[in-house]
């Protein structure tokens, strides 16, 4: 039996570890650091698998980071058909598809209040601290939020896109965004000017507001010139993108007819949308049907086999906070072309990006240069092996110096601008902030949305907090049963390993240097 005697002991001895461990870090709020402690996060989005695009594969890619680093994740979606209920994906990252009917373009109907009962209990169950809501047109995401902000829980928010202010969709949207980021902790912007753009039309404190840029696997998108074309003239252009308005599909259906005459360039064309039959049209009146290859929509995994064949990859897009596509493109060594809009100009360094206008013309020229550059390059290597010669020993002739990159010169460059690391550990940083900060008040939440104009929503916060109050009592939190905190699909990962080694290093230096003080 253990005596109260052996009880203070423990604690004693347990607060001389925290005072050591504190002071070495230099104070307690690094102490939370070091101990690493365990947070509870939900993602929350209407975007997330089978559907597949950036705001999915950051929410997977983070949500697996965080996993390997102790934490608990779980995501909160819509169903998709018939993928309902939980579901275990890769490390144990549970992911529930709630139950909820698909309004229009994969978003929920905003009621406020009738995923009240739903979302509290999941919150309650899983014991979340943190809340993380993706992208601005998700509805469920601001719901949540909302439900987390009413029980006491911290709320971070990344908006992955840029809008407008002069159209009636704009104006209506930047409003209802206002009013959901009045309560919302800190925000996330994958670009400054994305950060420029939400404090701007959600009117939102700058210091509130953090840039984190995505990140993308360059273990898994590497370059594979074997897989390009092996004759010295053909140039394959690619093109991977959802063909809607926004991506500038109407750029790219007036490129195609400019370079008919060049008939060593090659279009790959991947994804799907409304614009597809513009293109396809285009392709057939200018009878470049052996030139344009429409692979329809793809999934991620097959994203890289389709970038490794080509040379370039052609980007069209009228508006981005933050383009992955294009730093998946330059880590598989393809030279890129955009259009330069948004925050496309912050992601690639110049030696990796030929940036031109949003105008066919400026898209053409720059395109251009880019089959010229490529010209070059495959000028040099095959001028080794002209007049029968394979040894070598030949040398290039001066007219075709090439002072670009080679494939994996590009993929090693963008390995060290961007990785998922590096992601983690800054949006770690934000998540223990948000925990420092003390839970909103019913009080409080009123007088923010009061200050965004919008007067009616005060009574939709006043009629969710009855309900979670008349939930309360009807459900109390006594009787739901919590879900298990420890992951058992996930081993004890090398990181945690190496910061209990360091942990252990400190505390018996700083213990033998105290019994040398007193010796």
């Amino acid at each position: 039996m253990i005596t109260n005697y052996e009880k203070r002991k423990h604690k004693l001895h347990s607060a001389q570890q925290e005072d050591i461990l504190g002071s070495f870090w230099g104070g307690s709020d690094r102490l939370v650091i070091v101990h690493g402690k365990t947070m509870k996060i939900c993602m929350a989005s209407d975007f997330f698998y089978p559907n597949m695009g950036g705001v999915e594969e950051h929410i997977f890619n983070l949500s697996q980071c965080l996993l390997a680093r102790g934490h608990k994740v779980i995501v909160i979606t819509h169903s998709y058909d018939d993928r309902k209920g939980i579901r275990h994906m890769t490390n144990g990252l549970k992911v529930y598809y709630v139950p909820i009917k698909v309004f229009y373009n994969q978003v929920v109907l905003p009621t406020m209040i009738c995923n009240i009962p739903l979302l509290r209990h999941i919150l309650l169950r899983e014991q979340i601290d943190i809340v993380h809501g993706h992208s601005a047109f998700s509805t469920l995401a601001h719901e949540t939020m909302n439900v987390a902000q009413l029980l006491g829980l911290r709320c971070v928010f990344t908006d992955h896109s840029l809008f407008g202010f002069a159209d009636l969709s704009a104006v209506v949207t930047n409003k209802f965004l206002e009013i959901s980021l009045a309560n919302c902790n800190h925000c996330i912007c994958v670009s400054h000017t994305g950060k420029e753009n939400t404090v701007l039309r959600a009117k939102v404190h700058q210091d509130k507001v953090s840039v984190i840029p995505n990140a993308v696997d360059t273990a898994y998108f590497t370059p594979n010139p074997c897989r390009r074309p092996n004759d010295d003239e053909t140039i394959n252009v690619v093109v991977v993108s959802r063909l809607v308005y926004r991506k500038g599909v109407d750029l790219l259906a007036g490129i195609l007819p400019k370079l008919k005459h060049l008939p060593n360039v090659h279009f790959i064309i991947g994804g799907d949308g409304p614009k597809r039959a513009l293109l396809e049209e285009v392709r057939e009146r200018n009878n470049m049907q052996d030139r344009v290859v429409m692979l329809g929509a793809l999934e991620h995994a097959k994203v890289r086999d389709v970038l490794v064949q080509g040379h370039i990859f052609l980007n069209t897009s009228l508006t981005e906070a933050y383009c992955m596509a294009i730093v998946e493109a330059a880590a598989c060594g393809l030279q890129v072309v955009s259009t330069k809009v948004g925050g496309i100009p912050e992601v690639l360094p110049s030696s990796l990006i030929i940036l031109t206008e949003p105008t066919v013309e400026s898209v053409y020229r720059g395109l251009r240069e880019a089959i010229r550059r490529e010209m070059e390059k495959k000028q040099i290597t095959s001028s080794r092996y002209q007049n029968g010669s394979i040894d070598g020993l030949i040398p290039t002739p001066s007219k075709t110096t090439y002072a670009g990159l080679c494939a994996f010169e590009r993929n090693q460059i963008v390995t060290n601008l961007y990785n998922w690391n590096n992601v983690t550990e800054r949006t770690e940083k934000v998540y223990r902030t948000v925990l420092r900060d003390s839970p909103a008040t019913l009080e409080s939440m009123m007088r923010n949305c009061l200050r965004s104009g919008v007067w009616p929503f005060v009574l939709v916060i006043s009629l969710c907090h009855l309900i979670l109050r008349f939930l309360d009592w009807l459900v109390p939190r006594m009787y739901i049963d919590t879900c298990c905190s420890e992951n058992p699909f996930l081993r004890t990962s090398d990181y945690e390993q190496e910061r209990r080694s360091t942990e252990n290093h400190i505390l018996s230096a700083t213990v033998r240097r105290k019994r040398e003080k007193f010796s």
